[in-house]
């Protein structure tokens, strides 16, 4: 039987590469729809005219200033807010993001650009999420689980500078925020992000 919100609800997952986001982004939308809920999944870069300039520019390190990547980065994201995420939330869906502007913030802040005025800059427009899920991983074992992958972004696939972004993801503090160890067995990682998301769910029925 469907289950029906009040008002949709923002789930984000967050994390350097290889933290493990986007496999419980995944394992989190089945348990929506398994259980009834109506939800959405989405993603960032996405696959719209500027989240698609940002991979093809990702494979080339020295392809964009760190203020041209912010730039691309915020254009694809006010796209998906207005073509994706305010739709799903008005139409009552739980949206599960896997990266938001968190992970603009941290990439692009340990890159020199001041980290306030990126988070200004995104909130003048985005939707503010409900739950933020941080899954921390070091650099190091980050880049470990992602070696195999087909394609790589040489703009973001460095051990010295994850070590900076790992460090501004760890700084993001407030009752939203879940931080956990994202080095930890999958199942139960999934199990402690579904408590998480249910007490808010349940709050919202």
């Amino acid at each position: 039987m469907p289950r029906k919100l009040k008002k949709g609800v923002l789930v984000v997952l967050e994390g350097i590469d290889g933290s493990g986001k986007t496999t419980q982004a995944r394992s989190l939308l089945r348990r929506l729809r398994y259980r009834g809920y109506k939800a959405a999944f989405f993603r960032e870069p996405t696959r719209g005219r500027w989240g698609r300039e940002v991979k093809r520019l990702a494979a080339r390190a020295d392809s964009l200033t760190p203020a041209e990547e912010l730039d691309l980065f915020v254009q694809d994201r006010r796209e998906n807010v207005a073509i994706n995420l305010v739709p799903a939330l008005k139409a009552g869906k739980v949206v599960v993001l896997d990266r938001y502007y968190f992970s603009t913030i941290a990439y692009q802040g340990a890159k020199g650009i001041d980290t306030g005025k990126i988070r200004r800059m995104n909130e003048a427009f985005a939707v503010r999420p409900d739950l933020v899920v941080v899954l921390d991983v070091d650099a190091k074992g980050g880049l470990a689980r992602i070696r195999g992958r087909k394609t790589r972004d040489e703009l973001f696939e460095r051990e010295d500078y994850l070590v900076q972004v790992a460090r501004i993801f760890r700084g993001f503090k407030g009752p939203e925020f879940v931080h956990l160890d994202g080095r930890g067995d999958r199942r139960s990682i999934g199990r402690t992000i579904w408590a998480a998301v249910s007490r808010l769910l349940d709050a919202r029925a």
